[in-house]
C-alpha cells in the first residue's frame, strides 16, 4: 500500500473538519475511535459497503481528523487526531460529540 497524506495540524481547515463531522457515518466513526482507540477499517460494525466507508476514510483523513497507518496484512488503522483537533480548534470535537448524542440518541454506539 502506498502512504497516505495526512494535513499537517496547522493545516487543518475548519470547513472541512465540520463537513466531515457533519455525515452521520462518519460521527458514527470518530465516536467508535474515541471509545476504542485505534481500529483497524473493517471493525466498525457499520453496514455500508467497502468502498463507501473507504470513502468516508478519505474524507475524515483528508479533513485531519483521523490518522491511518498501515497494518500488517492489506488493512489499515485508524486512529482519531485527538490532540492535534483539540489544539487547533479547542472544544470543537467534544461540542459535536455532545450535540450529536442529544440530537440523533439513535446513532450511540454501544
Amino acid at each position: 500500500m502506498k502512504p497516505l497524506q495526512h494535513p499537517r495540524a496547522e493545516d487543518m481547515n475548519i470547513y472541512a473538519v465540520l463537513h466531515a463531522l457533519a455525515e452521520p457515518a462518519r460521527m458514527q466513526i470518530v465516536r467508535t475511535l474515541v471509545e476504542a482507540g485505534g481500529k483497524p477499517c473493517g471493525t466498525f460494525g457499520i453496514n455500508l459497503s467497502k468502498s463507501t466507508l473507504s470513502a468516508h476514510f478519505k474524507v475524515l483523513r483528508e479533513a485531519g481528523i483521523i490518522r491511518q497507518e498501515t497494518a500488517p496484512g492489506n488493512s489499515r488503522v485508524n486512529t482519531l487526531r485527538r490532540e492535534e483537533l483539540d489544539a487547533r480548534f479547542p472544544g470543537l470535537l467534544a461540542a459535536v460529540i455532545d450535540a450529536v448524542e442529544l440530537t440523533e440518541p439513535a446513532l450511540t454506539h454501544n
